[in-house]
């Protein structure tokens, strides 16, 4: 017997193609009856990053209020992108918005995120999208592969559409 799904975590690059794993995540939920959980995780820069960065800014607080910005700016495309999700969904099928346990978009390094988000909530089971090539296939395909090899939990990794 399959153990039962009753938590699942979709994770979003808020890419133009997230709603395909979106609707994953959302038919898996309504089958099961599943609380979904929501997250965005804008990737942290690494210290050298920050250096470079913070050396080439003018004041000492602009990289605090430019990740404030971003982070705000994260949120309200994904509450967007939720409200035109879940406008699209047959009549039937839009109670789905009832079954969001939570929405959280966070500045960290995405599979440790992701994983101890995973870990805090327990969930039963990951949703994300993979892109098949381009720029964010580097980034969004090393943090798939990373949460499929430590994932303590079913990972389904979908393919996004070109």
């Amino acid at each position: 017997m399959l153990p039962l799904i009753r938590s699942i975590l979709y994770c979003t690059d808020l890419s133009a193609n997230s709603a395909h794993a979106a609707r994953y995540a959302a038919c898996l939920a309504r089958l099961t009856m599943a609380r979904i959980h929501i997250l965005h995780v804008a990737e942290k820069l690494s210290s050298d990053s920050m250096i470079t960065l913070q050396s080439h800014l003018v004041e000492a607080d602009a990289y605090v209020r430019v990740m404030e910005t971003r982070l705000q700016r994260s949120r309200e495309v994904l509450a967007e992108r939720i409200e035109s999700f879940v406008a699209g969904l047959a009549e039937d099928e839009r109670e789905v918005r009832h079954q969001i346990a939570s929405v959280e978009v966070c500045e960290a390094f995405p599979v440790e995120e992701i994983l101890q988000r995973a870990e805090r909530l327990g969930v039963d089971l990951i949703v994300m999208g993979k892109h098949q090539k381009g720029l964010l296939h580097t980034m969004l395909g090393s943090v798939s592969k990373g949460v499929l090899s430590q994932a303590r939990v079913p990972v389904v990794v979908v393919p996004l559409p070109e």
